[in-house]
């Protein structure tokens, strides 16, 4: 088999091939503000994490087909801050409701019925309802195609609901979080399964072999 030639494809057979080999993928609930102080509310699935030293986020942002700026994409352009909100069981129905088509000027966040509470670091209000909220301020845009770019974002701050996190350990409950993720098209999955392997040294792997394990 030689394989599949992305040169030879469309961007659409691209985006089915990537949407469903790359699963499950990360779901980020962005909220920014429009020009007149609206809360706009989009979910992304092209996005995760890039780095820990500096802290640094990365999310994908695609233009409308007429090329024309979406209004995350704006706000970011102008204003450089978002939150980035986690998206578990519960506010799964909420997110999908976001990526409604809302007209220009909208606050899908009112219009779906998610409350806010004040950001520290950033001007963007955030979701009470979301497991995790990570005040966000760009650093860098990079365009790749005319209705392509990625944000690399630095998170300054970390918002969790109460139970989530022992701090003294900085340990995630994940039975607790209880995340979803995307698969593709109109396909979720939840994260409920886990399972775990240890991550040996190779002295360690070494000697395991060596006994036949």
């Amino acid at each position: 088999m030689s394989g599949i030639s992305f040169p030879d494809l469309s961007p659409l057979e691209r985006y089915k091939l990537l949407c469903g080999v790359v699963v499950p993928r990360p779901i980020a609930l962005v909220t920014t503000l429009d020009e007149n102080g609206a809360v706009n509310a989009a979910p992304f699935s092209f996005f995760n994490v890039f780095s820990e030293d500096p802290p640094l986020i990365v999310l994908g942002l695609q233009h409308k087909a007429d090329r024309d700026l979406k209004d995350t994409t704006r706000n970011i352009h102008r204003d450089g801050e978002f939150v980035v909100h986690m998206v578990d069981e519960a506010l799964a129905k909420a997110m999908n409701d976001c990526a409604v088509d809302f007209p220009a000027g909208s606050s899908e966040a009112a219009a779906v019925g998610l409350a806010t509470l004040p950001s520290v670091d950033v001007r963007v209000p955030r979701l009470a309802a979301a497991p995790f909220a990570l005040e966000c301020r760009r650093q860098v845009v990079l365009s790749f195609a005319p209705g392509r770019e990625s944000l690399v974002g630095e998170v300054l701050r970390l918002h969790a609901r109460e139970g989530l996190i022992d701090t003294a350990k900085m340990y995630i409950d994940l039975a607790a979080y209880r995340p979803i993720g995307r698969m593709f098209g109109n396909l979720y999955t939840y994260q409920r399964d886990t399972f775990a392997m240890d991550r040996e040294s190779h002295a360690q792997w070494s000697a395991r072999m060596d006994a036949g394990k």
